[in-house]
């Protein structure tokens, strides 16, 4: 148990730091190629600080562990928003760029009700729902990257031209840091199984709330210094896109490779607790984040600490009922 605890540790840290590089390096690229902030983070930012839950989530399922799979990409989309989006808005209300979110927030709420309705009708993703995930993936990268093109901001310009040092070590960043997510991803997904064993508590459970907080700490550690460095564009785009990439990327490369069952070890009144708690609090989060910010083209305060009391309660529920 110790040891499995110590290891699962050395797992997160090498997420984090793996995540950190690759992020680094993905960024100093794309402000090389002058693409907007904001898609920076919706498609760049995102697919690096998702790299952890797409390992986990696909080493847990050719593992024969559905269930952290299932949870992870879940508990990632609530965690990423009703705690890491949540504190940055606490802490540092803004402004949003409507039109920019409008392409990562439809793409979600479409994904969203596929794989809601995979899940409630079939109660089991094939190999064929993953692949219309994926599917769903590359035309909203398609049309990102369009987007892109399209899109050329001043700002940008200025970042382009103080970014230093060679294109080819940014690329030797990007891939050591792919490795060392990829070590860090195993180590989280074998000990975090032992743990859960070892204590007793369903693999759903550990998915949902351990193993999604751990995959999730690149998101925080990227909100956290965009917050403090003012771009407040990037986190915000960071956590929508990381949330987008969760349903399509995570859970369409995890049921492509191995199909698996929505988890049944938890239940209220004999249904799956996931279609009663874990699936409609992902999506009630995402709404709270989002339909102001496209209404009104703001984030308040009031928001974060909403959002922040829905995770302490989630997380309560988890572990107690």
């Amino acid at each position: 148990m110790v040891k499995a605890v110590f290891f699962f540790a050395v797992g997160l840290i090498l997420l984090i730091k793996g995540g950190d590089w690759f992020v680094d390096g993905s960024v100093r690229i794309s402000h090389r190629l002058r693409v907007p902030e904001i898609l920076i983070g919706a498609t760049v930012v995102s697919i690096g600080t998702t790299l952890p839950e797409v390992m986990v989530s696909a080493t847990s399922a050719i593992s024969g562990h559905g269930q952290i799979a299932y949870g992870n990409a879940i508990g990632s989309i609530i965690c990423n928003t009703s705690l890491i989006a949540a504190v940055t808005i606490a802490i540092k209300p803004s402004d949003t760029d409507r039109k920019a979110l409008k392409l990562p927030v439809i793409f979600f709420f479409c994904a969203a009700v596929f794989y809601v309705a995979t899940a409630y009708i079939f109660g089991f993703f094939s190999r064929l729902s993953g692949i219309i995930l994926l599917a769903v993936f590359l035309v909203y990268m398609i049309l990102s990257v369009r987007s892109a093109r399209q899109t050329v901001i001043s700002d940008t310009e200025s970042e382009n031209a103080e970014v230093k040092g060679s294109i080819l070590l940014d690329v030797f960043w990007l891939i050591i840091g792919a490795a060392l997510i990829a070590v860090g991803a195993d180590l989280l997904v074998d000990n975090g199984t032992v743990i859960a064993k070892s204590l007793g508590v369903p693999e759903s459970v550990i998915g949902l709330t351990i193993v999604a907080l751990g995959t999730s700490l690149p998101e925080l550690v990227t909100a956290i210094t965009a917050l403090t460095k003012g771009h407040g564009a990037l986190s915000l785009g960071n956590v929508i896109g990381a949330n987008l990439f969760n349903l399509v990327l995570v859970s369409g490369l995890s049921t492509t490779l191995s199909p698996f069952a929505v988890p049944i070890e938890k239940t209220i009144s004999g249904i799956p607790a996931s279609f009663i708690i874990d699936i409609p609090v992902m999506l009630g989060v995402m709404l709270i984040l989002t339909l102001p910010a496209l209404i009104k083209g703001k984030l308040y305060r009031s928001q974060g600490i909403l959002l922040l009391l829905i995770y302490a309660a989630f997380c309560i529920f988890q572990f107690a009922v």
